[in-house]
């Protein structure tokens, strides 16, 4: 009896968390693991749910290779391909302009469903996960996405253009509410490939449920706030050295008269959906870019992604007369 225990669940490693370790379970690795490719890049992780039991979601994912890890009701994680490999769990793909998400991604299976409620001990676990993985590929909190977000669909006789919607995998984990349960702070606040217009909605519904206020789990996981951030804007590295400042303007002003006196101009201001990489382009953080807010002057180049808000005025130099 010991020995098929030992047998059925081979523990080859562990993801460490606050409250501990939890086991990795190898049972299910796929047969598909060593003729898949490594990945150059990690920029993402993509969470999915099974819309199947557990069982037979196991057993598929492991046919095929299709993910990295799953975790079960009972908090229980798998691990199906390696987490360096290519796994093929996010199919036809784009986020930010980039095709095949599988090439840069990590993808987590949760067993579930999209609109449903997950047990707090599976919450948990995907949380460990997901906080591991972040911290090996310096993940922020915004670029753990939902498969719904990066999937989309081909023209056919539905859709007259390429367009988001091809499925709803996932959705529940862009509610603020699971956020929060999963120590995620921030999302992503629009689509940036129907921004671009490479994509259409084709899901009206699910459009408003990863970028707006429906959030039918805080019921379950309790009402939550979190940051909006733009996808679009690369952070920067932990601990990186803000850029020096510009010979032009040698002195940080301290005031919006100061602003005004050496010559900015407020350009717009930050709202969830006007952020300011779409306020002031490439110049977001540039030195001779500044924020105000409640009477705080916050140079480009120092300012934190994750402690922008609503209501921030952005300030760049004037421009000259015929430029």
């Amino acid at each position: 009896m010991m020995r098929r225990l030992a047998v059925a669940v081979l523990v080859a490693l562990a993801v460490s968390a606050s409250r501990g370790a939890i086991p990795i379970v190898t049972r299910f690795k796929s047969p598909k693991n060593a003729e898949r490719p490594m990945r150059s890049a990690t920029t993402l992780i993509v969470l999915h749910t099974t819309e199947a039991p557990a069982k037979s979601a196991l057993r598929h994912l492991s046919d095929r290779g299709e993910c990295h890890y799953c975790v079960t009701e009972d908090g229980q994680v798998y691990q199906i391909v390696d987490r360096g490999r290519v796994a093929f769990h996010a199919g036809c793909s784009m986020w930010n302009g980039k095709e095949e998400v599988d090439n840069f991604s990590v993808g987590i299976e949760c067993v579930g469903y999209h609109d449903k409620a997950m047990p707090m001990a599976q919450i948990r676990s995907i949380s460990a996960v997901v906080k591991f993985l972040q911290k090996t590929y310096k993940i922020p909190d915004h670029n753990v996405v939902t498969h719904s977000q990066v999937a989309y669909g081909n023209v056919n006789k539905w859709q007259k253009k390429k367009h988001r919607g091809r499925k709803r995998c996932g959705m529940l984990f862009a509610m603020p509410s699971v956020r929060n349960a999963l120590g995620l702070k921030s999302r992503a606040a629009f689509d940036p490939d129907v921004r671009a217009k490479r994509l259409v909605v084709g899901d009206e519904l699910l459009a408003k449920v990863l970028y707006g206020k429906p959030d039918t789990m805080k019921r379950t996981y309790g009402a939550a706030k979190i940051a909006y951030v733009d996808p679009t804007v690369k952070p920067k590295p932990p601990g990186a050295a803000p850029t020096p400042p510009s010979n032009s303007f040698r002195k940080i002003p301290q005031s919006i008269a100061e602003l005004r006196k050496q010559g900015f101009e407020s350009i717009g201001s930050v709202t969830k959906t006007n952020l300011p990489g779409r306020i002031a382009g490439a110049k977001w953080n540039a030195a001779d870019t500044y924020y105000t807010l409640r009477g705080r002057v916050i140079p480009g180049n120092v300012l934190d992604p994750r402690h922008v808000e609503a209501g921030m005025s952005v300030w760049r130099p004037k421009k000259k007369a015929g430029k």
